[in-house]
């Protein structure tokens, strides 16, 4: 997610428990789930490789971070700073460790780290050291959370991110990883004729340029998950998964924070909202996802949330 815009979202973060939690036996559907970090910041920031044990006993066997990591574009660590007093913690990236001590927890603890969150100014001028931590932490994907909100106003903006994603891509590939995109609710109804996220699938490379689905991000833009899997079954590789509790949009086209600030309240854990989540995970499955990341941002209570969400996934 684009951690700027969360500033009004604060929720509180417990300490893992020391008794192991039996994770639900896998379904059909799921045989693996992963967790975005930025559902336990506060938690990692006191105690990562607890807290990694923590989510394992959970029912999680894959992670992501997010970044700024200590090698992301100054620019990137210095706005991240100005709103770490707001959301109560300041950890990210490898929380203080370096990147071969963070795989020597994920291992420790029997996790995998698919992928790493970081910013548009990192991926365009840092890919080397980008690329290096990745390695050492078994990342395939190396992924952009938000397009930067002036970058996104208008069609020809989003015809600009797209030659920028697809030079990304190519460096990326490069350096022996692949680049993605995560989506937010903007970009998904007509600018002048055009819906952006099409513009960027089409205009796109497919072999260089990945995509990440948040679910409810893409519901509360007014599109329809299954049908962009379906349509673009060999862009798709992850998805965030969280649920609604009733059915809502954006009032306008998604694009601000006020709108999305609107729509927290409905956030909340998996298999308890609205979403069609098993017909998504179905399609996802037929669509050749390759991971499924929960990702309830900074949750309150996560023993029980991400427990109950790990549980009724790895049912399906």
């Amino acid at each position: 997610m684009h951690r700027r815009q969360f500033l009004f979202c604060s929720a509180a973060a417990l300490a893992a428990s020391a008794l192991p939690l039996k994770p639900a036996h896998a379904g059909a559907l799921v045989k693996k789930i992963g967790v975005q970090f930025f559902s336990v910041p506060k938690l990692l920031e006191k105690d990562f490789d607890g807290t990694l044990g923590l989510l394992k006993r959970l029912g999680y066997s894959e992670v992501e971070f997010y970044g700024p990591y200590e090698f992301s574009d100054p620019e990137a660590i210095s706005e991240w700073a100005k709103v770490t007093p707001q959301l109560g913690f300041s950890g990210s990236g490898f929380y203080g460790l370096t990147a071969q001590k963070a795989k020597a927890s994920l291992d420790k603890h029997g996790l995998t780290a698919p992928s790493m969150h970081t910013d548009l100014l990192t991926l365009q001028s840092h890919m080397g050291p980008l690329s290096d931590a990745a390695h050492v932490i078994g990342a395939t994907y190396v992924v952009l959370p938000a397009i930067p909100e002036d970058k996104r106003k208008t069609l020809d903006d989003y015809k600009r991110i797209a030659d920028a994603f697809n030079s990304i891509g190519e460096r990326a590939e490069k350096h022996g990883v692949k680049f993605g995109y995560h989506n937010h609710g903007y970009g998904l109804k007509e600018m002048q004729g055009q819906v952006p996220l099409q513009l960027l699938l089409k205009g796109t490379d497919p072999k260089k340029v990945f995509f990440e689905m948040d679910i409810y991000w893409t519901t509360a833009g007014g599109a329809d998950p299954v049908k962009l899997l379906k349509e673009h079954a060999s862009r798709y590789k992850m998805l965030h998964m969280k649920d609604m509790k009733e059915h809502k949009q954006f009032k306008g086209d998604g694009g601000d924070p006020s709108q999305w600030m609107e729509l927290f309240p409905y956030m909340t854990t998996v298999g308890d909202g609205v979403i069609d989540i098993k017909g998504i995970v179905a399609q996802a499955k037929a669509s050749g996802i390759e991971h499924l990341f929960v990702e309830q941002d900074m949750v309150a209570n996560p023993e029980v949330a991400l427990k109950r969400s790990a549980d009724y996934l790895l049912k399906l």
